[in-house]
């Protein structure tokens, strides 16, 4: 009898993904034939095709003109449907959810729409596939700050069901200073705070976010090892980095897998975890994303373990939640 392959994924918490990055060609093409949306492309695979980029701004611009197959709120429930689905088989046990409500509204879609959307999905992930689910809505920093701001005084007024914001889009000449009173505003109604910063940007996008807007997590943060003087902060403070190995490698930010920083973070002593972004697009699920890191560094499974550990502390979950995933990710240490 051959032995059972080894499986390189731990139980994990998913707090770096957004949700419109999860629209596989298959399901934009079947959203599109229900809205009767004609797309700028002959088939799936001429779609399929252009999964490749130069860079972030080259990936955004399929990534938004692709989101016009999302119109009503059952598009949007759709796409989370099929997310948590893969999601749960990828070992995600808890995922804090990323959405872009400007990306949507200023196509006409209302934000009740998006937001109902997405939420009467997440409402049955622990049901349905023992997975605990959150919220986070992003604003898009190449877009007005006043903007963002009037997004985020209709998300309060109406209650919506998330716990947090986050910035995303273009990050290149978008500083996180921008959006000071915007993050103000929410930390001062109890939301938590993350952002991306030190993707394409300078570490010292890090350090504004870590000061001006005082997120408690940052998303990619690869850039920070630029500067060492982040780096010794950052190991101090244990302050958490949602890391995105292949979504580093599909934007050209490190050229190859084998050269991304991921070993001399993990050796500086960083709290790092992996996640997978927009896993459509850049070629895997969190588990890919495991199995790459894992095929090319040669990672321990204590040191695959650590990786899920990390991002279970790093989520918004309760002590109790946390105790769970840290028991599940023991046993499967243990296999």
């Amino acid at each position: 009898m051959s032995e059972r392959p080894a499986n390189l994924t731990p139980p994990t918490a998913e707090l770096h993904v957004h949700i419109e990055g999860t629209l596989e060609p298959e399901t934009i093409w079947e959203l599109a034939t229900r809205s009767s949306i004609e797309l700028p492309y002959e088939d799936i695979d001429d779609l399929r095709s252009r999964y490749r980029f130069e860079d972030l701004q080259s990936f955004l611009d399929l990534y938004y003109q692709n989101m016009q197959v999302l119109v009503t709120a059952q598009d949007f429930a759709d796409m989370t449907s099929a997310y948590l689905q893969r999601a749960a088989v990828a070992g995600v046990k808890h995922v804090e959810l990323f959405f872009d409500p400007q990306a949507h509204m200023a196509r006409g879609v209302e934000l009740t729409t998006v937001v109902d959307g997405i939420f009467s999905a997440l409402a049955e992930s622990t049901e349905r596939y023992g997975m605990s689910s959150s919220l986070i809505a992003c604003f898009m920093r190449d877009r007005d700050p006043a903007e963002a701001m009037h997004v985020l005084q209709q998300l309060l007024e109406m209650e919506a069901p998330v716990i947090g914001i986050g910035l995303d889009s273009a990050e290149r000449d978008y500083p996180p200073r921008l959006f000071e009173e915007i993050f103000a505003l929410a930390r001062s109604n109890g939301l938590r705070l993350v952002a991306h910063a030190g993707e394409e940007g300078p570490a010292d996008y890090v350090r504004q976010a870590l000061d001006v807007l005082r997120v408690e997590r940052v998303d990619h943060g690869v850039q920070s090892l630029a500067d060492p003087e982040l780096v010794a902060r950052l190991v101090r403070e244990q302050i958490p980095l949602t890391v995105c190995p292949l979504s580093n490698v599909a934007l050209r930010g490190v050229p190859t897998l084998a050269e991304h920083p991921l070993p001399a973070m993990l050796e500086a002593g960083l709290k790092i975890s992996v996640h997978s972004d927009d896993p459509a697009y850049f070629g895997g699920y969190v588990d890919t994303n495991y199995t790459a890191i894992q095929g090319v560094f040669g990672l321990s499974r204590e040191q695959l373990a650590q990786l899920a550990r990390n991002a279970v502390d790093s989520s918004f979950i309760s002590p109790s939640r946390t105790r769970e995933l840290h028991g599940e990710i023991d046993r499967w240490l243990a296999e």
